[in-house]
């Protein structure tokens, strides 16, 4: 087999053509890495925030304790107005009782 002018088009053409492919996949693959990189670091970011901003399950536990002592404070007060009022009446009453 000899090698002829057109063999050596034929393989310079080949190769050209091999090239062209794996330059246009490499390239590819790094648009593909990049975005993974970028997606990596939003992914990052966001659970820094979220961390920073959303309530732990310690910091709603706690919350929810202040909240039920802050409402059972409130009920103690409208017990206490309760009785305040049935003195008032009581008094009311038996003052009229006993002057009639």
């Amino acid at each position: 087999m000899t090698i002829t002018a057109e063999l050596v088009v034929f393989i310079i053409t080949i190769f050209g053509a091999v090239s062209g492919v794996w330059w246009r996949v490499e390239s590819k693959v790094k648009v593909a890495e990049d975005k993974a990189d970028r997606a990596a670091a939003d992914l990052a970011q966001h659970r820094v925030h979220s961390a920073e901003t959303f309530a732990t399950k310690a910091g709603l536990q706690e919350s929810t304790a202040q909240l039920l002592r802050a409402i059972e404070g409130v009920g103690n007060r409208i017990d206490g107005v309760h009785e305040r009022l049935d003195r008032v009446f009581e008094s009311r009453t038996s003052g009229r009782r006993t002057s009639t």
